[in-house]
């Protein structure tokens, strides 16, 4: 795999941006594959029992689709060396419409002598920010 380099990028750079559209089937599958089979992920009547405006997103799954498009932009994922992230919305997923999420990755930090980059996540449903100080930090050569 080949790593980005360095030389060439500025606090301000935007690396990456996409736009993921969640369904239904795709928290159905995420469950599968994670083991999170809470029902306010798949039950509508369970979600708003509870007080939420319906069926969401997991937390993980809007975590792991955030930090995608970076991993593709630095072209290996052995160079992402912390992330993190404070979940501060939910991403309510429609039965019929499903949930887009955006997000646009920029950099945040360089650090010369390691040849790091802090990548800042902008992490978006429905206009608002789902996911607040998401940072990824990147290795690069």
């Amino acid at each position: 795999m080949s790593i980005t380099h360095y030389d060439g990028l500025a606090v301000g750079d935007v690396v990456a941006e996409r736009r993921v559209t969640l369904t239904r089937d795709s928290l159905v599958r995420y469950a599968g594959a994670s083991g999170d089979f809470n029902p306010i992920h798949y039950r509508d009547d369970v979600a708003t029992s509870v007080g939420l405006p319906g069926v969401l997103a997991h937390g993980m799954l809007t975590m792991g689709l955030a930090v995608q498009p970076v991993v593709d932009w630095v072209g290996d994922p052995a160079a992402v060396s912390d992330y993190q992230v404070r979940f501060t919305r939910p991403v309510p997923v429609d039965a019929a419409a499903g949930a887009e999420v955006f997000i646009v990755a920029k950099v945040g930090q360089l650090d010369a002598e390691a040849r790091e980059a802090r990548i800042d996540l902008t992490v978006s449903f429905d206009g608002a920010t789902v996911l607040g100080k998401a940072q990824v930090r990147v290795r690069l050569a």
